[in-house]
C-alpha cells in the first residue's frame, strides 16, 4: 500500500499542484487562443472594406464570428472575457485599460510582467491583472509613446511621455529595469479639481482657501512645496483658476498637465533631446522665452534645475503673481532647494546675493503632505518675510495640527491659524480684499 492510500488520499501540497498545473494549462489554451484572435482581428481591420467602419462593433462582431469557429471549448465567461482582453489590446493599453478608465485609480505601476500595483486614495495595492511575458509590457510602451515621435529600446531604455488624456507616464526598460519593464502612469482626472473638491476632501479650511484665493487674485507670488504624489499639481491646477480671466497667461511644464479654464493661455512644453542628442528645450529655455510673450502670469508646473534662477528674476522684475511648484519637505527646505538650484545655473553667485533675489521674489510658500492614511493636506502657509542677516525670515500664517485615531488609524487634524497678521495683508487690502477676520487664531 502507498503513502498515500494510507493516508487516506492525495495530501494537500498534490492537489495545489494539480490545480496550478489545470490552470496552467487553461491559461495556456487561452493564450494561443488570445494569440490567434489578434492575428486575425489585426488581419481583417487592415483591409480596405473596414477602414471606415466603427472600430469597437467590427472587433465584436469579428471576435463573435471567430469564437464560434474556434472557441467552442470555452465557456460563456471565457469567451466575454477574451472579447474584453482582445479589445482593450487592439483599443487601449492591453491589460491595464480598465485601471486607466477606473475615475478611482490615481496611480498605475507595472513593475514588469507579473507585478501591476495602482493607487487608490492614497494607498498602494497589487492587482490580480498581469501580462504575458516582457515583451507584451514593450508593446503596450511602444504603443504609449511612438504617437508622440518618441522611442524605447536599449540606447532610449527611459522615456517619459504622457496620454492623450492628460496622464504623465514614465517607462524604463533592461538593462537598467532588472524586473523587466517598468511602467508608471499618473493619472489625472479629466474634469480638473476645483476648490470645492480641496474643501470636501479636507485638503484645506474654508478660511485658508479664501486666503489663497485673495492671494492670487492680488497678485502675490506663490511656490507650492511638497513631495511626490502630495497633490501639488492638482494645488496648482486649482490656484491657477482664481486667476482673472482678462489676463494672458503662460504656462510651461515637462509634461502638459494643466487644465485651466480661462481663455487666454498660452500652454508650452519642453522636449527632450533627440536620438542624435540634439535639440533639446528645457524648462529654462521656455521660462526666457515666456519672457518675451507679453504675459501677465507664468506658471511653472515644477521648478527642479536651473530655471529658478530665471523665474525668480521674473518674479523681481514686474511679472508678480507667477506659480510655481517644487519638491520639498517644509517652506524652508524649500528655500534651500530654490538655493542650490540658482547654483546650478552656472552663475558663481554668492549666497547672500541668491537669498536677496528669493526673499525679493516670493510672497507665500504653500506645504502640502500625504499623509500616513493617505490623505492630502495643505500643512502650512508660510510667508516670506524678507531678509534678516543673511537668513530669510518665515513666518506660519496657517498650520495643519496633526493627531491621530489610534482605532482606525485616521489622521484627524485641524487646521489652524496661527493669529498673526501677514505682512502682505496690505497689498491684499489695496486690491480690495478684507482678510483680516481671517487671521482669528484657532477654529
Amino acid at each position: 500500500m502507498s503513502l498515500l492510500t494510507r493516508l487516506g488520499g492525495p495530501t494537500q501540497e498534490v492537489k495545489e499542484r494539480k490545480e496550478s498545473f489545470i490552470k496552467a494549462r487553461s491559461f495556456s489554451k487561452l493564450t494561443d487562443l488570445e494569440v490567434k484572435l489578434h492575428n486575425h482581428l489585426v488581419d481583417e481591420i487592415k483591409k480596405p472594406e473596414n477602414q471606415d467602419k466603427d472600430m469597437d462593433l467590427l472587433i465584436e462582431a469579428l471576435a463573435n464570428d471567430f469564437l464560434e469557429r474556434e472557441g467552442e471549448q470555452l465557456t460563456f465567461e471565457e469567451k466575454k472575457q477574451l472579447m474584453s482582453d482582445i479589445s482593450h489590446e487592439l483599443t487601449g493599453f492591453g491589460p491595464i485599460s480598465p485601471l486607466l478608465a477606473d475615475p478611482r485609480v490615481t496611480e498605475v505601476m507595472v513593475n514588469g510582467p507579473n507585478d501591476v500595483y495602482i493607487e487608490v486614495n492614497g494607498k498602494i495595492e497589487k492587482t490580480e491583472i498581469h501580462f504575458r511575458d516582457n515583451m507584451h509590457v514593450l508593446r503596450v510602451i511602444e504603443k504609449i509613446v511612438s504617437p508622440l515621435g518618441r522611442r524605447i529600446d536599449e540606447s532610449v531604455p527611459m522615456v517619459d511621455a504622457r496620454l492623450p488624456d492628460g496622464s504623465r507616464v514614465n517607462a524604463i526598460i533592461p538593462p537598467l529595469a532588472l524586473n523587466g519593464p517598468t511602467v508608471t502612469i499618473r493619472k489625472f482626472s479629466d474634469t480638473p479639481f476645483t476648490i470645492y473638491d480641496l474643501l470636501r476632501m479636507g485638503t484645506l479650511s474654508e478660511n485658508m482657501a479664501n486666503f489663497l484665493k485673495t492671494a492670487v487674485e492680488s497678485k502675490l507670488n506663490i511656490f507650492i512645496s511638497g513631495g511626490t504624489g502630495s497633490g501639488k499639481t492638482s494645488t496648482l491646477n486649482v490656484l491657477s483658476s482664481f486667476i482673472p480671466r482678462n489676463e494672458r497667461i503662460v504656462t510651461i511644464e515637462d509634461a502638459a498637465e494643466l487644465k485651466l479654464s480661462q481663455d487666454h493661455v498660452v500652454s508650452l512644453e519642453s522636449r527632450p533631446q533627440n536620438i542624435e542628442g540634439q535639440g533639446e528645450i528645457t524648462i529654462r529655455d521656455l521660462v526666457r522665452n515666456s519672457l518675451r510673450m507679453r504675459p501677465d502670469r507664468i506658471i511653472v508646473g515644477e521648478v527642479r534645475s536651473a530655471e529658478a534662477l530665471d523665474m525668480l528674476q521674473a518674479m523681481n522684475t514686474g511679472h508678480d503673481g507667477s506659480l510655481g511648484t517644487g519638491h520639498a519637505n517644509s517652506p524652508r527646505d524649500m528655500l534651500a532647494r530654490l538655493e542650490t538650484m540658482v547654483l546650478m545655473s552656472g552663475f558663481d553667485l554668492p549666497v547672500r546675493a541668491i537669498r536677496e533675489q528669493i526673499s525679493g521674489a516670493l510672497n507665500l510658500i504653500v506645504q502640502q503632505s500625504r499623509l500616513k492614511d493617505g490623505s492630502r493636506k495643505i500643512t502650512k502657509i508660510t510667508e516670506v518675510q524678507g531678509l534678516e542677516g543673511d537668513i530669510i525670515t518665515l513666518q506660519d500664517i496657517f498650520v495643519y495640527s496633526e493627531q491621530h485615531n489610534p482605532n482606525t488609524g485616521k489622521v484627524i487634524g485641524k487646521f489652524v491659524s496661527t493669529g498673526i497678521i501677514p505682512h502682505c495683508v496690505e497689498q491684499l487690502e489695496l486690491a480690495g480684499h478684507n482678510v483680516r477676520p481671517l487671521f482669528k487664531g484657532e477654529w
